[in-house]
């Protein structure tokens, strides 16, 4: 126990309130002085011992291109109470910061100030706009990393990366020509998402499939009726697919042709018998866009057929339209259709069709199913090895029911689409000549190689960072931190980048890069609704710690607050926990006020004071165990109520009649309950709200005792 001392000085520091602006950036500096967030250092200074058992937390690299959001408020939060803990505990612990150049969202970003500049990246040197964007980057990326500290995030900063780091770039790169050289890397031209506005191809989950009414067209095609949403792709439509089994069309045979009107006017169908119609839908009979649908495309494949592209990459109809050449396709649709129903070729429109539209992730666009020369990751076997490192109970999830959709996503895995047409990323380390690709970090022996323009899509860089942060293969840190232990993060990222850190894992290393997921909900608004520029409710955690301080932010974002579950961030749940802290405070100043002349030792207790004691001791033992199971909503809960009704309204209250007592050991007693209750309230508190903690522990600690955060952990 910590010999308090009291004096007037410290008097009159209580007596004000505290004033969080005031205290957290001393507080901060002081922490990152100390050198203890580094364990290296933690351990040269025999703070932690050098056989401690390691723990390592990877930050999911914020987007070094913008002001933090409430997201990131809450990981930062979540992360930072794990490592706290931990540290107290004893651990070797290592939480390991970074950024992300973030590809294709920071170029968005970046082109929507070209445009309010009145300038496109279109036309403009790649080298230049590169320049540009990596200047725009660093510099907010100090800025991002300014308001990480603020947060209170005790991260190791002298391990700080960021993803386009030169062995970053260069460990990205040997990893796609190790998959080249192993086959699990291929070109091929293959349908891909593109989006005409950025044009650039997008993988599965850079996009969002969205349920909207669409017109349904019914036409007639020679003697049969077809239904499609899209009749700006029908104009090299010249196979008609129908089920072999379907005995409404059993008088047709495969590969039979016939003439039919059509748009432009008569084509030459051919009849193409296949299973995959669905016979219960619609007519039970089809026509087939293989350049523009993934399913048309397979079918072509499937039957050697001719592929033809019908819309060009900015989304304009191309010569095979005959008059509606050059048109953009949302303009040409109303007229092509009039132009078939002039023709007697429309039978009928259903206005209530509800139809799954694929659109850009971030400028809404509709997607169009293009055929282009792209590479391609082989996920099946890669996908395989994640599977069995769940099965064999490597990976936990929290929530458990995340295990489902990680399983999921596995089992239903298509090859992945690296390649993006954008500027700002990692260059595809590829080479071409003469028809022919090879993956290489320098040019092919012989010369005449033209190297690819292509960047990798930024899962593929972000999805090896717990290799890249941990200095994989040969590294210290590799060697004593990995496999890490956390990979805390957003569940929307369940399909998107955890996936892809435990491929890359599995398959460079044989272990995956982290025993535990733990998956965060989104932070909405106060009536729970998602926040958006566009909807004006946006709310900054910067302007919550301004008004409230940093504390009540992270205790506001924690209680009530389970895994995987959305949280509605009311402002005066913040204002509320703001009175906590000012609560702790006075608790303090009554403590200090009554125990000026106890030295600190143990004494035997009287009366309530040995149930209180014991009531503390366990509330050390479930928080203990809250936190060691991740359930930190709970632990911090527990310990608001019994700060706030078991230590100031019994405790304090009960204490002053004993203070005033005129036995000398009823009055050590109060005084051992106060002070005890005191200090161990400020160690479990301290992984929640850790400025205000590590402020009052400043004023109470002797002066050869260390800061609180690396504090033993109380012990029941």
């Amino acid at each position: 126990m910590a010999t308090l001392c009291y004096s007037r000085e410290m008097n009159e520091i209580f007596l004000s309130p505290y004033n969080a602006k005031n205290a957290e950036e001393k507080i901060y500096k002081m922490w990152e002085d100390s050198g203890f967030f580094n364990p290296d250092v933690a351990m040269d200074k025999k703070v932690i011992d050098s056989t401690s058992t390691p723990f390592t937390i990877v930050m999911p690299p914020p987007n070094a291109n913008g002001d933090l959001h409430a997201g990131h408020a809450l990981f930062i939060t979540l992360e930072d109470i794990m490592t706290r803990f931990k540290r107290m505990q004893g651990f070797k612990t290592l939480w390991i910061p970074g950024a992300d150049h973030a590809g294709f969202e920071t170029q968005v970003v970046y082109e929507k100030k070209l445009e309010k500049e009145g300038r496109s990246r279109f036309g403009m040197d790649p080298d230049v706009l590169y320049k540009e964007i990596l200047n725009f980057t660093l510099e907010n990326k100090k800025n991002m990393e300014s308001q990480v500290r603020s947060l209170g995030a005790s991260c190791d900063w002298s391990r700080e990366k960021f993803t386009l780091d030169p062995d970053v770039v260069r460990k990205t790169q040997e990893t796609f020509v190790r998959m080249w050289d192993e086959g699990i890397v291929y070109r091929g031209k293959r349908t891909i998402n593109w989006c005409s506005k950025h044009q650039t191809s997008l993988s599965e989950v850079e996009t969002e499939s969205i349920e909207e009414v669409t017109p349904f067209y019914y036409f007639k095609y020679g003697p049969f009726e077809i239904g499609t949403v899209r009749p700006e792709t029908k104009f090299g439509d010249k196979y008609v697919v129908m089920h072999p089994d379907d005995k409404r069309y059993a008088d047709y045979k495969h590969g039979d042709k016939l003439t039919v009107e059509w748009i432009n006017g008569p084509i030459e169908a051919t009849i193409i018998k296949d299973p995959v119609v669905d016979m219960e839908f619609g007519t039970g009979v089809m026509t087939i866009t293989p350049w523009h649908s993934q399913v048309d495309f397979e079918l072509a494949q499937k039957h050697n057929l001719d592929v033809e592209q019908i819309i060009d990459f900015r989304g304009k109809l191309m010569p095979i339209a005959g008059e509606f050449n050059g048109m953009n396709i949302k303009d040409a649709r109303p007229k092509i259709v009039d132009k078939l129903k002039e023709k007697g070729l429309l039978i009928k429109v259903d206005d209530t069709y509800k139809n799954v539209i694929k659109r850009c992730y971030k400028c809404n666009s509709i997607i169009e199913p293009q055929i282009k020369d792209q590479w391609f990751v082989k996920m099946e076997p890669l996908a395989k090895m994640a599977i069995e490192s769940v099965d064999k109970g490597e990976i936990k999830f929290i929530p458990e029911n995340y295990e489902k959709i990680f399983r999921y996503w596995m089992n239903n895995t298509i090859d992945w689409n690296i390649s993006r047409q954008i500027v700002w990323g990692i260059p595809i380390p590829a080479w071409f000549k003469d028809g022919e690709s090879v993956a290489s970090i320098i040019e092919p022996l012989g010369g005449g190689w033209t190297r690819d323009t292509d960047t990798f899509d930024t899962w593929f860089s972000s999805g090896q960072w717990p290799l890249m942060v941990t200095d994989f293969p040969n590294g210290k840190d590799f060697n004593n931190y990995y496999p890490t232990d956390v990979m805390e993060t957003g569940h929307d990222l369940i399909f998107k980048w955890v996936p892809r850190m435990v491929i890359f894992g599995l398959y460079l290393t044989g272990k995956a890069p982290f025993h535990t997921v733990y998956l965060h909900g989104l932070v909405n608004d106060a009536q729970g609704k998602k926040m958006s520029k566009s909807k004006g409710n946006v709310i900054s955690p910067l302007t919550l710690t301004d008004k409230y301080g940093t504390d009540s932010l992270r205790m506001a974002l924690i209680i009530g607050n389970t895994p995987g579950t959305d949280l509605a961030l009311q402002e005066t749940k913040v204002k509320g926990y703001k009175l906590f802290g000012n609560k702790l405070w006075n608790i303090t100043r009554f403590v200090l006020e009554n125990t000026q002349n106890f030295d600190g030792k143990e004494v035997p207790l009287e009366g309530s004071d040995e149930f209180y004691i014991q009531e503390l001791n366990e509330l050390v033992e479930n928080v203990t165990r809250e936190m060691n199971d991740f359930k930190f909503h709970l632990a911090g809960e527990k310990l608001y109520h019994y700060v706030w009704h078991t230590f100031a309204d019994k405790i304090i209250e009960e204490s002053k009649e004993k203070l005033k007592s005129d036995k000398p050991e009823v009055v050590a007693s109060a005084q051992y309950t106060l002070r005890h209750s005191l200090e161990t309230s400020l160690k479990l508190l301290h992984p929640f709200m850790p400025f205000i903690t590590e402020e009052i522990w400043t004023h109470i600690k002797k002066e050869d005792e260390n800061m609180l955060m690396v504090t033993k952990w109380p012990q029941k």
